[in-house]
């Protein structure tokens, strides 16, 4: 909040001072050196003016500062023109630690700012299909899109999470095959998690009898066919399994932090009408093209130009079955309420949090639900393989509802997670001179995500019980599970979201460096300070004048810019922005820490600003730290 202010002052001051020397009007930049001698900002004003006046930058740089006026700016402290034209400025470190210091550690929410207003959000994201259990490359999407949820509601955005559930494709029939002609037991012959079952065994297996089994192909297709009669004996042995499934793999989203507020299953898209109208739109905006020859010959297609992947996609096939993108449109025109809501909804399940998590039903509702639907602004989360099917998705809503729609429809792609070579190893991969490899459902190359959890578990309890030889086995097993999911979690959140993630398992178990815990020991560290001087911090203006150091200044100028973060990370979905700030306030903390003394400063006015300092620093982590799915335990 109150970095925000210092850069508000800096720019009036610099445009008030362009004026009075009437210079044009222009956007320029107030931006942070990159060398502390600089200052705290820069403007950079005067190489825009100089290519409209063609008159020296540096002169043009002094001219404004001769006009600028300090009167009523009480963060700023001094400016002063540069070469070759930069005009530099110097906060008030005094008033802004007392302004930062008062916010930061009086407001439990502290850096909430409302930005959107109220906006209705629908973000979708997991979408795991029913038929096994979700590997670690499936984790990148649960973290992604439950952190966006985090960010876009504290920052006043009204946001609902939906999950959509695809039960009627090949993958769901291929593990229906398995069960019905493969000679697959239904119930597992052992303990086995069920969705692993189903994934891991019945999955993987019936893909490699597709090889010598042709018979087995043959029923796949038969299989697709009857799922879209909901009254056949095989749709309903499909609803079954795969609402079993599914609550499986809502064990482990919930393992990790996420939960939902809809599953929106494909069957009901088919079965609820809304894709026969949204067909029958297409079909008379000549959107949708019937193919009388060629290839595609029988079937309904969709032609968007400029698309380098081929100019076609088929919508409903020869045999009249709709493919994954047809059921994807519907989907998309409901989520922007530019078609009835004809779904039912019913109660699925009581989530952890003790939240209800509805699904949508091919009848009437049972109870009073929520609202679904009808958002201003609707966020899917896939991988960048759907980015073709998404552009489709965008052109074919441009073409019904207008480019108002396309646009507030978005896809938040990211890269796929890979296998190291050595972690493909111990997993009894053959990976030949292969660096990684890609994972693959059908081919069992993957590591399931609840195996990943338990090994982080286990490494973290060994640890956190070695630092807490007294503590009760309850504690010790919550702390870990915090400590474990926070390794997760930022590690899949801190990367740039078009760089691919290479999954080693042995470093996956590192708890120092750029990690997640590398933050909660940070947090710990604050808490068990000020929980050691029994005070509870005040702040004035006397003891915060004390705090002139560069350690201290440093960290004050980052707590002060955390609204910024959250701002950023908000406007473009990028939760990577809060980690990379989290890591680097945490850094800040701990150089500030290993130098400055805080319970042992003889000076009182020294010691209390400090100590403000530990709790402004705590509340900030904690609260970042909570926009990732990350608690911040006050001890490890």
């Amino acid at each position: 909040m109150v970095f925000r202010r210092l850069i508000a002052q800096v720019r009036k001051s610099v445009v008030e001072a362009a004026k009075a020397n009437e210079f044009p009007s222009v956007k320029f930049e107030v931006v942070e050196p990159p060398k502390p001698q600089f200052g705290d900002l820069s403007v950079n004003i005067a190489f825009l003016l100089s290519s409209k006046t063609k008159q020296d930058p540096m002169e043009i740089a002094q001219r404004i500062s001769n006009k600028i006026s300090l009167r009523g700016r009480d963060l700023i402290l001094k400016f002063q023109p540069a070469r070759p034209g930069y005009i530099n400025f110097w906060a008030n470190q005094e008033e802004l630690a007392f302004q930062t210091l008062e916010k930061a550690v009086l407001e439990e929410e502290y850096g909430k700012i409302n930005i959107g207003r109220g906006r209705r959000v629908v973000i979708e994201h997991t979408s795991v299909n029913p038929n096994k259990a979700l590997h670690y490359g499936h984790l990148r999407n649960v973290v992604l899109g439950d952190s966006v949820k985090r960010i876009l509601k504290f920052t006043g955005n009204d946001v609902q999470v939906l999950n959509y559930i695809d039960d009627s494709g090949a993958q769901v029939a291929d593990v229906i095959v398995g069960f019905r002609y493969a000679g697959f037991p239904v119930e597992p012959p052992s303990q086995e998690k069920y969705d692993h079952y189903c994934g891991d065994t019945v999955y993987v297996k019936v893909n490699e009898l597709y090889r010598s089994r042709p018979d087995l192909v043959h029923r796949q297709r038969e299989v697709l066919k009857a799922l879209e009669n909901p009254d056949s004996q095989i749709a309903k042995f499909t609803r079954e399994l795969t609402r079993r499934i599914v609550r499986e793999q809502l064990k482990t989203c919930w393992r990790i932090g996420a939960r939902y507020d809809c599953l929106n299953f494909e069957t009901h898209i088919i079965g609820s009408s809304l894709w026969a109208e949204v067909f029958g739109r297409m079909k008379r905006k000549r959107i949708a093209i019937f193919e009388k020859q060629g290839k595609y010959v029988g079937c309904w297609i969709v032609k968007v130009k400029g698309e380098e992947e081929g100019e076609e996609k088929v919508l409903v096939r020869s045999d009249g079955t709709a493919t994954y993108v047809a059921k994807d449109i519907p989907y998309a025109g409901w989520k922007l309420g530019l078609i009835p809501d004809k779904f039912g909804y019913q109660k699925f399940v009581e989530q952890p949090d003790g939240s209800t998590l509805w699904a949508t039903t091919a009848k009437g509702s049972s109870g009073r639900h929520p609202r679904f639907g009808r958002a201003d602004l609707a966020i899917t989360i896939t991988d960048v393989k759907q980015k073709r099917l998404q552009r489709i998705v965008s052109y074919v809503l441009d073409k019904l509802a207008g480019a108002k729609a396309a646009k507030s429809y978005v896809h938040l792609a990211y890269e796929l997670v890979s296998l190291s070579a050595e972690t493909a190893r111990t997993l009894g991969i053959e990976v030949g001179e292969e660096e990684f490899l890609h994972m693959a459902g059908r081919k069992g190359i993957y590591i399931n995500a609840d195996d990943v959890l338990d090994a982080l578990y286990k490494k973290t309890y060994e640890e956190t019980r070695s630092r807490n030889p007294t503590e009760t086995n309850a504690w010790l097993e919550l702390t870990s599970q915090k400590v474990a999911v926070a390794a997760v979690r930022f590690g899949l959140l801190k990367q740039d979201l078009d760089k691919m993630i290479t999954f080693d398992l042995l470093e996956s178990l590192k708890l120092e460096g750029e990690t997640g815990p590398y933050i909660q020991y940070a947090h710990a560290r604050a808490s068990n300070i000020l929980q050691k001087s029994g005070v509870q911090p005040a702040v004035t203006r006397e003891s915060v004048s004390s705090l002139n150091d560069e350690l201290e200044g440093d960290l004050l100028k980052k707590i002060a810019k955390f609204d910024l973060i959250v701002e950023e990370a908000a406007i473009n979905f990028a939760p990577k922005a809060l980690a990379r700030y989290l890591y680097s306030l945490s850094t800040s903390f701990n150089s500030f820490y290993e130098k400055k003394p805080v319970i042992q400063e003889k000076n009182e006015n020294t010691r209390l600003a400090r100590l403000g300092l530990v709790k402004a620093f705590q509340n900030t982590c904690r609260i970042g730290s909570s926009l990732l799915g990350i608690e911040a335990p006050e001890r490890i």
